[in-house]
This record gives structure tokens, sequence and C-alpha cells, in this order.
């Protein structure tokens, strides 16, 4: 494959993160949910307004990996009161790490989750977490290959239904 470039997504950008982010959550995720609740959550989460204010937020980065000047995925990271969760420890969220179909098993998974490893290590945070559907095998896997230990559990709401996230960690200081 090419060589693959990392971008930091900026305003200018919000129009390929909505359309980059509707088709990688779908491909990944529309199969194991209802038509109605995936609609409900789309439009909540990847409306244009909601992905300017996340932009713009001083403790939260997004990141497209390109090809060709392509976005074939992207990388959201949240630190400081931007987590979901953890919020008064020193660590930093991997909220999103998602490729396009075509694109997974050749590295670019891994070439984000290294870049959100890198931004952690500057951030000198003591581990770096995340959340993974319990259904997401695939996922799941990829985090234990970099060394991710499951650590807890949490609710995650999609469109009318309450799903199971694993709380992954990886110590990182």
């Amino acid at each position: 494959m090419e060589p693959l470039a990392i971008k930091k997504i900026t305003l200018e950008d919000l129009d390929q993160l909505q359309k980059i982010g509707i088709k990688t959550f779908t491909q990944t995720y529309a199969a194991d949910n209802t038509e109605a609740n995936f609609k409900q959550y789309l439009e909540n989460s990847f409306s244009l307004v909601k992905l300017k204010t996340e932009i713009t937020h001083k403790d939260t980065a997004f990141y497209f990996v390109t090809l060709r000047e392509n976005p074939i995925g992207y990388l959201k990271v949240n630190f400081g009161a931007a987590q979901t969760e953890n919020k008064k420890e020193n660590s930093l969220e991997i909220e999103r790490i998602y490729v396009l179909k075509k694109f997974q098993g050749k590295r670019v998974g891994q070439l984000l989750f290294e870049k959100a490893l890198e931004i952690a290590q500057q951030m000198n945070v003591d581990y770096v977490w995340l959340g993974v559907w319990e259904k997401n095998p695939k996922a799941i896997r990829f985090y234990q290959k970099n060394g991710f230990v499951e650590f807890d559990q949490h609710i995650f709401i999609l469109g009318e239904e309450e799903q199971t996230d694993l709380m992954m960690k990886l110590k990182v200081n």
C-alpha cells in the first residue's frame, strides 16, 4: 500500500469528518442494530453542529489517516474535561478509531493507535483508556494485542437501546 499520512482535523474538514464518521460507523455497526436506533444515533452523534463543537473543544483532538490525501480512517482522543469518564484521572481517552472497511487489516488502525499513544506520551498521562462494544470481538482483539486490559464496563446508548461497552486501559507511564 502507498504511504499513509496523519493529518490533524480542522473546521475546514468538517464535511469530510461527517462523511467518514457516518460511513465507518455504519459499516461497523448497522447490521447489528435496529434501523430506528441506528438512524437516531447517527443524527445525534454525527450532526455538523455536534462535530463542530467537538472539533473546537480544547480537550479533544481529531486526526485523519489519509491515502493520496483522501481520508480512509480517523481518530478522536479526549483528555481533561472532554473525557466521557475518568475525568479526575491523569489519562487520555481514545473515543474513536474507525477505518473504512476496505482498509481494515492493513495497519491503518494501528497507525491511528500509535498516534494516540504518541499524544499520550507527550501529555505524560498515566494511562490510555477506551470503551469498546462487548459484541465487537475484532476491536477487542485489536486492543488486547496492543496491551489493553479490561477494567470495568459502562453503558453506551445507541438510539433507544442500552449496550454494554468493555472499558479497557493501557498503562503508559
